[in-house]
């Protein structure tokens, strides 16, 4: 099996199941399949023209889906229309689909983006941006993985850090995408802390209520986005900040750090400042060097080189910034934000509207492109 014809091949099909009026993530889907198909049928029977195969099986595939939708709907419209039955007891099954998908045979990595698109309704966009990677390259880890268990029995569970790593995404996805995940997270992290004794679990679900506590004050009325400095304390959720402050406290007395604890001792010094001038930049500098000791990761560092700028000045931010790739996501904007504080007013409005120009959505490019307008304002004055 030619894996690098395939690959070659997918952009193509994609495209060609688009034009036919596909709906892009139910056509992604579609293609998925149709590569799984070929990977088991191709070896003893090739296709004379492998485009035309694959754009035939993944359109069939497409159509069986969008039948079986409209049955689904059509049986729900009925169900609702039912008088309703008897009470009975709830049961939710959704965490234990999560830890079956983050099956012991799969690497940690291929099993939460696995999670996501299966379980968590996130498309291969959503995930490649969380994970920093090109699309395509993650819609290849996500057919290795459907490949990897199609051939397994789902009954060994997978471990708690590969779940929590999927509900800290879900929930990020939530907490600022394009779909609305954040309280769900929150729900499915209050049973998994119900169920396991566990320092991170606590950690994770202090650090999803401190940055929900928040949430209320994150947009304007015509739903801009507010930076944290600027944004109405008065609106925080102070029932929510005082739970996440309390679970934090206790995971931290275990002396067991993980990357989530250390990620809501941050939010934590965010939510204990009355104004954002009283904040504790130096010690939130501290946290992001165990957070940098802990995961070694570039968004960390990113986030790190902001708080050092704020704790040290904005010079010592932007050397800090000078270590890391241009190309990190909102590298350009936190390069922007400091050049501005450094008083490089054409600079960091250069920088801003680049920034916007790499936005990952509507609200965030708004954002930065009114902050590259009040820059160019404010230097033509």
């Amino acid at each position: 099996m030619d894996e690098v014809l395939l690959r070659s091949l997918t952009p193509g099909v994609l495209t060609v199941m688009v034009a036919r009026g596909a709906d892009f993530a139910a056509a992604e889907d579609a293609v998925q399949d149709a590569l799984l198909e070929a990977v088991r049928v191709w070896p003893a029977d090739p296709p004379r023209d492998a485009k035309g195969w694959l754009v035939t099986v993944a359109w069939r595939r497409y159509l069986d889906a969008v039948r079986a939708d409209a049955a689904r709907r059509r049986r729900e419209d009925r169900v609702d229309q039912e008088p309703s039955p008897a009470p009975s007891p709830a049961v939710d099954d959704t965490l234990q689909l999560y830890f079956l998908c983050a099956h012991p045979s799969l690497t940690p990595s291929s099993a939460v983006a696995l999670t996501l698109r299966a379980v968590g309704g996130l498309t291969t966009r959503q995930i490649a941006r969380a994970y920093l990677v090109p699309e395509a390259t993650m819609a290849q880890r996500i057919s290795r993985a459907k490949r990897t268990v199609s051939g397994v029995r789902l009954d060994r569970p997978g471990d708690v850090a590969t779940v929590l790593r999927v509900l800290y995404l879900i929930f990020n996805e939530g907490y600022g995408g394009d779909v609305d995940l954040a309280a769900e997270a929150i729900r499915l992290t209050r049973q998994l802390a119900a169920g396991i004794d566990h320092p991170e679990v606590a950690g994770l679900l202090a650090l999803m209520l401190l940055h929900h506590a928040r949430r209320p004050a994150r947009t304007g009325p015509d739903g801009s986005l507010v930076p944290l400095a600027e944004q109405d304390r008065g609106r925080w959720d102070t029932k929510a900040i005082a739970e996440g402050i309390t679970l934090l406290q206790a995971a931290l007395s275990r002396d067991r750090l993980g990357e989530f604890q250390a990620q809501a001792a941050v939010a934590a010094l965010h939510a204990d400042a009355q104004r954002a001038e009283d904040t504790d930049w130096v010690q939130i500098v501290e946290w992001y060097d165990e957070l940098v000791r802990l995961t070694d990761s570039p968004v960390v560092r990113l986030n790190r080189a902001v708080a050092v700028g704020e704790a040290d000045g904005p010079r010592a931010g932007l050397a800090a910034l000078a270590e890391l790739d241009a190309s990190l996501p909102r590298h350009s904007a936190v390069s922007a934000y400091l050049h501005e504080r450094d008083g490089d007013v054409v600079t960091a409005a250069r920088l801003y509207a680049e920034a916007a120009h790499k936005a990952p959505n509507l609200a965030e490019r708004d954002h930065l492109t009114r902050q590259a307008a009040r820059l160019n304002a404010r230097a033509r004055g």
